[in-house]
């Protein structure tokens, strides 16, 4: 196990395997078979094997807070959480933890209350994760890249009790502003709330298929069981150092922390808006796992073909997009003892699933099987599951879907029903896919106009919202990444498209704003009267829009 000075000593795993049924519960433990999914019927894939194996997390009254509870009661003198400025121990990032939930405490905040983060990666924010959980309170992690009016848009809708967030970037806000700095000080007894598994842990926001913030409710059964069988199938290691470059408004961030502390493992902060930072961090504490979006990888490849080969490299996971076939070729070249692992994940339920290292050798094109104690579907128009092989939309039952969206009624409506078959919860993703006779999945596209693009999901409407807000522009239209093309936004507007893109920049984050900005005198149109996005892309490739 790797301490805070960098030493290491013999540690155990998290749990010897057992023979219990997957299950996720409130009570002793929460349980999740560790052996991959097996096709059941058609189209559809879980992990239903009898007599399958488990991973046993214990459980504290503390929800998902206990996690770091159990972590540091393991290895407290383990190195838990890194920065460009030192290093926490796992007894550090726990005192740290109830030093924030006591500062909540302090300023009002109560159990249910919403608690909004804002800030770049730095080692505090661990603690403060752990620390609202801890005080019963609903983390809502958002983007430090927001911009004002978007920024405010979410706490509107977030309608947080405070918003914790260093005193160097206070935002203005109407919600009590804490500083990070101030809430982490301290030391001293707390009293953790005590928290049911339907209680809600995290009010994650993410785009969809209209302009307006969209939260989606997460509770801690849900988050408990997620990050219990995603760290079963990644299986992390008390050895492993876990470079974190994406902000933990987006849930492949934020999720690290949860499955480094299950491993005892320690993860190391870093911006992934710095390659060149990113990469020296990298090599300084040898770091082993990097969980990546493509355009990241893309950039350390590059950067890491000089210097001195990473060998301490073994594993990166991907999600956010797809890693081309010569992305992952040259990740291979660069860092030669790395494992590469596809996923496919909606935050509704956070992930779908996880395919086994390097599938792309034996099966190219898979995101990987159902996680652990979970099922997916593929339907078809008529809401039946379709064969192998044939494209449907992807649905999915288990634990891990989510509970809704926030005073969104008729959204929530529209993606979690009941499944006919078994009476349960379950998840319409909006996605279109198809599943193998292994029961491995194929992601082919979203069904609407949702797209994500470094590792932030977004969508058309809201981009194209932004757009028609700007000064000179009568209409927009935005094209979603695809091959070789970026997002495009084109407009009908008596300004150049530079000076539109620079407008639209102080109005999205920077993930959203579009690669390119054409002008065009009019929009082709359906034979509906709605604008023909097919042509425009058309168009473009043939160079006729400005």
């Amino acid at each position: 196990m790797r301490t805070a000075t960098g030493t290491m000593t013999a540690g155990k795993p998290l749990a010897e395997p057992t023979t219990t049924v997957a299950k996720a519960t409130a009570a002793e433990t929460v349980a999740v078979e560790t052996t991959g999914a097996r096709t059941v019927g058609a189209a559809t894939a879980g992990a239903e094997a009898s007599g399958a194996a488990t991973a046993a997390l214990p459980r504290t009254a503390g929800g998902v807070a206990g996690i770091l509870d159990y972590a540091a009661r393991r290895a407290p003198d383990a190195s838990a959480v890194r920065d460009a400025t030192g290093a926490w121990t796992y007894a550090d990032l726990r005192s740290a933890a109830r030093a924030v939930a006591r500062s909540l405490a302090a300023a009002g905040v109560r159990p249910g209350d919403r608690v909004a983060l804002c800030s770049r990666n730095r080692r505090e924010l661990a603690a403060v994760v752990f620390g609202v959980l801890r005080a019963g309170a609903v983390l809502v992690p958002l983007s430090p890249h927001l911009p004002p009016a978007a920024l405010a848009a979410v706490v509107a809708d977030a309608e947080p009790a405070a918003l914790v967030a260093p005193a160097a970037a206070r935002p203005d806000v109407l919600c009590p502003v804490l500083s990070l700095e101030e809430a982490v000080a301290g030391d001293g007894p707390d009293a953790p709330a005590e928290i049911a598994g339907a209680d809600t842990a995290m009010l994650i926001y993410t785009s969809g298929s209209t302009a307006a913030p969209k939260g989606v409710v997460c509770p801690h059964s849900a988050v408990e069981f997620a990050a219990a069988a995603i760290a079963a199938r990644l299986s992390y290691r008390d050895t492993d150092v876990v470079l974190v470059g994406s902000p933990m408004s987006f849930d492949y961030g934020l999720y690290q922390v949860l499955l480094a502390a299950l491993a005892g493992a320690e993860l190391v902060l870093a911006d992934a808006d710095d390659p060149i930072g990113m990469l020296k961090t990298l090599r300084e504490t040898r770091a082993t796992v990097l969980p990546t979006v493509p355009s990241t990888a893309r950039m350390l490849a590059k950067l890491a073909r000089r210097g001195a080969v990473p060998h301490h490299v073994r594993m990166f996971t991907n999600t956010g997009a797809a890693l081309t076939a010569a992305d992952i070729a040259e990740l291979r070249a660069v860092f030669p003892h790395a494992a590469i692992v596809a996923m496919y994940g909606i935050t509704e339920c956070k992930r779908v699933t996880i395919a086994e290292p390097d599938i792309d050798r034996r099966k190219p094109g898979s995101v990987g099987t159902a996680l652990p104690g979970t099922e997916i579907r593929v339907l078809g128009d008529d809401g039946e599951p379709v064969a192998a092989g044939e494209v449907g939309e992807i649905t999915v039952l288990g634990p891990h879907v989510m509970a809704g969206y926030r005073g969104a009624p008729e959204l929530t409506a529209q993606r979690y029903d009941t499944d006919p078959a078994t009476g349960a919860r379950r998840l319409r993703t909006g996605d279109y896919g198809h599943l193998d006779a292994d029961g491995h999945l194929y992601f082919h596209g979203r069904r609407d106009d949702q797209f994500k693009r470094r590792g932030v999901r977004a969508s058309l409407v809201e981009v194209e919202a932004a757009a028609a807000r700007v000064d000179g522009v009568t209409a927009a239209a935005a094209l979603p990444p695809e091959g070789e093309w970026d997002l495009d936004l084109v407009v009908v507007s008596d300004r150049d498209g530079d000076a539109v893109l620079a407008d639209l920049a102080a109005l999205l984050e920077p993930a959203k704003v579009p690669a390119r900005c054409h002008r065009i005198d009019e929009f082709p149109l359906t034979a509906n009267g709605k604008t023909d996005k097919k042509r425009l892309r058309a168009l473009l490739r043939t160079g006729s829009p400005q």
